[in-house]
């Protein structure tokens, strides 16, 4: 008898078989929620696609995909998480950590993927990176974690670097923010540098957060990822204002930003596939570590470090990941 007909005729005892093996059945296809904290276009869905092709995944054949932006707003993202949950989705992938928080708060049973996510330990979304128990597993982008190398950074182009500033947002607009300032501020004091932290509740109050850093005399400021979307608008003040600018974005840099330091972002949505994958053919959240970068991208603008007046060395250029002329 072939294996076909075999499923066919034990129905009932599929229903408990993993979710892959229940995809070959017609009208069975797995269904994937990805829920992206940004607008499209978005580097997440190539990328996600890379990903599946490379593991034998197709649309329509053997799964489901369906994407939701958010356009950065939570309570949009709180929407499609719970559209999602109603839909009956195998795996919710989440993009960046109002996506994971808006997951969380739908639901406690279907598998969600961080991808990724910048501060799981520190927010709660794990217990532990080994084993991250409940129903969420994934990637970290350690972007709360990395102050300190971005300061080192900051310190091979600015050698004088006294005061550096950082634009984030209130904790009320965007938890991940608590421990984004706070790696930052620790670097800070073990680095001896002055540190200025700006918090504003969102985009209308830039004018005023960057008149305030050109008031504490900071030389440098970091951006949170919140403010990536604006970043035209960010970077027209850090140039007024004689300010180098980094942040976790190539595009940022790439538009005049100085540098920029992070993950490896479409590496980390490709990455999150494999994720997918694994639950699909069984595997619990529970028992999937989450990974980490073990390297991260740096990007920098040359023609901003020369309007800045600042002199970057061979040895320096040759860490460069990325430099835009």
């Amino acid at each position: 008898m072939r294996r076909r007909e075999f499923i066919g005729l034990v129905s009932v005892a599929a229903a408990t078989w993993p979710l892959a093996a229940r995809a070959q059945q017609p009208g069975k296809l797995p269904l994937v929620g990805v829920l992206v904290s940004a607008s499209p276009p978005h580097p997440l869905a190539n990328a996600f696609w890379r990903g599946l092709h490379a593991l034998g995944y197709s649309e329509g054949q053997n799964i489901k995909v369906e994407f939701r932006y958010t356009n950065g707003q939570s309570d949009r993202a709180e929407e499609y998480a719970e559209e999602f949950v109603r839909l009956g989705v195998d795996v919710i992938v989440a993009h960046f950590v109002p996506a994971v928080e808006a997951a969380l708060g739908a639901t406690q049973t279907i598998p969600i993927v961080m991808a990724p996510h910048g501060a799981p330990l520190q927010l709660g979304a794990v217990n532990s990176l080994a084993r991250p128990g409940g129903n969420v597993t994934g990637l970290s982008a350690m972007d709360a974690e990395i102050g300190g190398k971005r300061l080192e950074l900051l310190r091979e182009l600015i050698p004088n670097l006294g005061c550096v500033a950082v634009l984030a947002t209130t904790a009320t607009t965007a938890r991940f923010s608590v421990p984004f300032v706070e790696d930052l501020r620790s670097a800070a004091g073990r680095a001896g540098i002055r540190f200025e932290p700006i918090l504003i509740g969102g985009p209308s109050e830039l004018r005023t957060a960057f008149a305030a850093m050109a008031k504490a005399e900071a030389q440098a400021v970091i951006v949170q990822p919140f403010f990536d979307p604006h970043h035209m608008i960010t970077i027209d003040f850090a140039t007024k204002h004689r300010l180098a600018y980094l942040s976790g974005s190539r595009e940022a840099t790439a538009a005049g930003g100085l540098v920029s330091m992070a993950a490896n972002w479409p590496e980390l949505y490709e990455r999150a596939a494999f994720y997918v994958d694994k639950i699909l053919k069984g595997a619990k959240p529970a028992d999937l570590p989450v990974e980490q970068p073990t390297k991260f991208y740096v990007t920098l603008n040359m023609k901003t470090a020369k309007a800045l007046n600042l002199t970057t060395s061979p040895t320096l250029l040759a860490q460069m990941d990325e430099v835009f002329e």
